[in-house]
């Protein structure tokens, strides 16, 4: 099955040229002894581009005051530079700046909407459609929603090489469904869903579409206005930023009318012992002291990404994964999962090696991937394992790890017979 038309089309390889020098920029890369460092675990986590290590260090130091408050010059500026971070947020995805909010990252920012909009729209009778392939951030809160309110759940299948069965959603959407919450791409799979036919699979309906972003934002370009969708929720760690800082993108009638979700400084419009009134967004939800150095660095990641290209990034991740698993498949000791055109992730097991082992022995060998359930443990449930072996790429990756990846297994398959 061919990727659907809402990741970009690969671009001329010349356009990728400027990613074989990017890994120098990354100083994590690098073991304590001076050694490459194999690292196949973006999909967790992303290795920092120094400009992102100097902008939050510069944020930290030299920069640094309190935001929204202080009336003297430095306060000013920075507050000057966190906004003008929601407004790159904003156009880095096509959205507006009054409709971007600054969270602790992904998993807040869906946890929010399921504890303002799920809590002030949804009641008992009403259904939310999911998916099998959903990170836990994308169940879990959802469930707490159910326990509060008695809103049922429903679960999407999948087709037979790892996307969104849509065709399903369309026979099993009603007029009671009024969220459909999916993964934009699979953090397991790497499956990337027709973002526009499933938001107007559930608008057709009457229902809103949230998209859990994370494995998107770093890979390919994102435009909300053409994805259609009401909510998009996407942390900055994994877009090569800090951890701490996320994004949660809701049309702004929408966050307009959701009510509070945690309260505090900074959100109110008046405050008395009387009554509250509150900030209109994006202030409403964003309580307290926010995260000023985080948010700067989020900034610095955008730009860094933009400067090289999302549609290069994602043509050289899309060409490692095809290399992987031609290699991967010739093994025939193999178990691949997911299609051919994963964006950016290989999940695999091995015949007679639990990931776990895979994973320390490849470690020996200065190769780092993920083992384990990858908080999908539905979808490992319906994939029949406890486990996977994950090698995910980022823009720094190249043909030196994917080597690095095959000799370790190779030496794991000799240990283990």
């Amino acid at each position: 099955m061919t990727a659907p038309a809402v990741l970009a089309a690969a671009p001329d390889v010349s356009a990728i040229a400027p990613l074989a020098a990017a890994r120098a920029d990354f100083p994590g890369l690098v073991t304590a002894d001076s050694q490459p460092w194999h690292y196949l675990d973006t999909g967790a986590t992303a290795q920092k581009p120094q400009a992102v290590i100097d902008a939050t260090v510069r944020a930290m130091g030299a920069d640094y005051a309190t935001v929204h408050r202080g009336v003297y010059g430095r306060s000013a500026a920075m507050t000057q530079a966190y906004e003008a971070a929601r407004r790159r947020v904003a156009t880095f995805i096509g959205g507006r700046e009054n409709e971007v909010e600054f969270t602790r990252g992904a998993t807040e920012a869906i946890n929010l909407v399921a504890q303002s909009w799920g809590a002030a729209n949804l009641k008992a009778g009403d259904r939310i459609l999911l998916s099998l392939l959903e990170h836990h951030s994308n169940i879990v809160p959802w469930q707490l929603l159910r326990g509060a309110t008695g809103v049922q759940i429903d679960v999407c299948p999948l087709t037979q090489d790892g996307q969104i069965d849509l065709d399903a959603a369309e026979a099993m959407l009603t007029p009671a469904h009024k969220l459909v919450a999916f993964a934009h791409i699979s953090n397991v799979l790497g499956s990337a869903l027709d973002a526009p036919r499933a938001a107007a699979l559930a608008h057709g309906v009457g229902a809103k579409l949230l998209l859990d972003g994370c494995q998107a934002v770093p890979r390919t370009p994102v435009d909300v206005a053409a994805l259609g969708c009401d909510f998009y929720a996407f942390s900055g760690h994994k877009l090569y930023g800090p951890t701490g800082i996320g994004v949660l993108w809701a049309k702004a009638d929408i966050l307009a009318a959701m009510p509070p979700w945690q309260g505090g400084g900074a959100m109110i419009d008046r405050v008395t012992f009387a009554e509250t009134t509150f900030a209109p967004p994006p202030a409403r939800f964003e309580a307290g002291t926010p995260a000023i150095i985080e948010t700067i660095g989020l900034a610095a990641a955008i730009d860094y990404v933009s400067a090289l290209g999302l549609p290069a990034i994602h043509a050289h991740e899309a060409a490692l994964v095809r290399t992987l698993r031609d290699e991967l498949r010739r093994m025939h000791s193999v178990t691949l999962y997911g299609p051919d055109d994963g964006a950016g992730i290989v999940s695999f097991v091995l015949d007679g090696v639990h990931p776990h082992d895979l994973g320390t022995i490849l470690d020996e060998e200065n190769v780092a991937i993920r083992a384990g359930h990858h908080c999908a443990q539905p979808l490992m449930d319906h994939l029949g394992v406890s486990a996977t072996a994950r090698a995910s790429f980022g823009l720094y990756n190249n043909e030196s790890d994917i080597a690095a990846l095959l000799r370790g297994i190779d030496r794991t398959r000799r240990i283990f017979g």
